[in-house]
């Protein structure tokens, strides 16, 4: 199965390089691609003509005799030889070329900010960030006076960077995922548990294991990995398979936990709980028509700006840059929330249209209305996680150190406000 359209390739090469450049990728592979795909087809004719003559010299064998049934016996086996040949000459290079395509990242999307991770594009800014007459709390420092977070019990059971949600901190976890969980349900989405170990088949579809392989935990005994999004289980949900193009799109919720080795990171972000081995995260999920994927896209980044307005944080959206991208995505829009003690923006949600390149890989296709089957478009988009109780706490604190739960948020966590404990 070809990862990438290669008859669009041969049409437009000059769209993969331009996306190649723009990512900050080599447009070389391209030269290599097309070559790889001319001395693979070649070879397969060459092939497909020698197993031609060898039917053909096989039937003559048949009719002939004396000299000439020796000399057409002679032909058949130099053509077996010939054949099995070019047969592996051909199949090698489609293993080649398989290969090669395989470390391709996505066609950007038309209009996507080229450049790396400082070159994004600030799109929408919501909300203002508050002005507080007394020194604002982190929300660690927060947390801990709430008995909401506790990362010294964390550290000691599992390492670094991991943590315990106790008492409020668990209710306001609990309820956002909740929250999050009712409003995919009113837009028609399906809830799901998917499971949060999978095969690497299905890890490497959807583009994890490759630029981004040294933050997957590997399981080797088991040949399995943890996700760190539930974005791979669903999107391995209907591989290999063709779905009824008259039920599209289909649209899911997954809630997970989510694992991530956090690999690179290593002095950033220590404090607290913004970039954690282990969270937990309401993914959206959709399967569409290419041509519906662009307006798709938008309408799960208005369901994150629905959910991100529940929790009044002030936030921004930003259209990130190629380079930035992953593998997978060909456009990708963040929202950001304001993170007070840090006088700077922090991403909360992330939402990515991933046109045909995971579908490609995992076998996704539709049947269109002439009943051809054709891939099918995936995104994703989160609606809720355990990042997002940093931005809670410290734009809702109060000088005691108490913190107002956000009033869409009150009846799923069952708390108006949460106040200090004596641990």
């Amino acid at each position: 199965m070809s990862v990438i359209d290669l008859r669009a390739l041969r049409e437009d090469p000059d769209r993969l390089r331009a996306s190649q450049r723009a990512r900050g990728e080599d447009d070389k592979v391209v030269d290599r691609l097309l070559d790889l795909d001319e001395r693979r087809r070649s070879a397969l004719t060459r092939f497909e003509n020698l197993r031609a003559e060898q039917k053909t010299t096989g039937r003559s064998v048949s009719r002939s005799s004396g000299a000439e049934r020796e000399e057409l016996l002679a032909r058949a086996k130099e053509l077996s030889t010939q054949v099995k040949a070019a047969e592996a000459e051909a199949e090698r290079l489609a293993e080649e070329l398989d290969a090669a395509m395989a470390g391709v990242p996505n066609l950007i999307e038309d209009g996507a900010p080229a450049g790396g991770v400082d070159d994004y594009v600030v799109l929408e800014e919501v909300g203002t960030p508050p002005a507080f007459d007394f020194e604002p709390r982190d929300h660690l420092e927060l947390g801990e006076l709430l008995g909401a977070i506790d990362t010294e019990r964390g550290a000691k059971v599992s390492g670094a960077r991991f943590y315990y949600l106790t008492g409020p901190g668990a209710r306001l976890e609990l309820g956002l995922l909740n929250m999050a969980i009712a409003q995919a349900l009113e837009y028609g989405l399906t809830p799901m548990i998917p499971p949060v170990l999978v095969k690497p088949e299905t890890m490497a579809g959807t583009g994890f294991l490759g630029a981004h392989a040294a933050e997957v935990y590997h399981l080797p005994q088991d040949e399995l990995y943890l996700v760190g999004t539930s974005e791979v289980p669903l999107a391995g949900y209907h591989a290999d398979e063709i779905l009824d193009g008259a039920s599209l799109p289909l649209r899911y919720a997954g809630w997970s936990p989510c694992f991530r080795r956090e690999a690179g990171s290593y002095g950033k972000d220590t404090r607290g709980i913004i970039r954690v081995h282990q969270f937990q995260k309401v993914e959206m999920f959709t399967y569409c028509r290419p041509e519906d994927a662009h307006e798709e896209h938008l309408r799960l980044l208005n369901w994150e700006k629905e959910m991100l307005a529940k929790v009044e944080v002030p936030y921004r959206i930003i259209d990130t840059a190629a380079g930035d991208l992953g593998t997978s995505a060909a456009r990708k829009y963040d929202c950001e929330a304001w993170v007070p003690t840090q006088g700077r923006y922090r991403e909360l949600t992330s939402t990515s249209n991933c046109t045909e390149f995971q579908a490609r890989r995992l076998g996704v296709r539709y049947r269109d209305a002439d009943g051809r089957p054709r891939y099918a478009a995936t995104l994703n988009g989160t609606l809720g996680t355990t990042r997002w109780i940093v931005a809670i706490l410290e734009n809702h604190q109060r000088a005691d150190g108490s913190v107002v739960v956000p009033a869409a948020l009150r009846p799923y966590v069952g708390l108006d406000v949460l106040e200090p404990v004596n641990r």
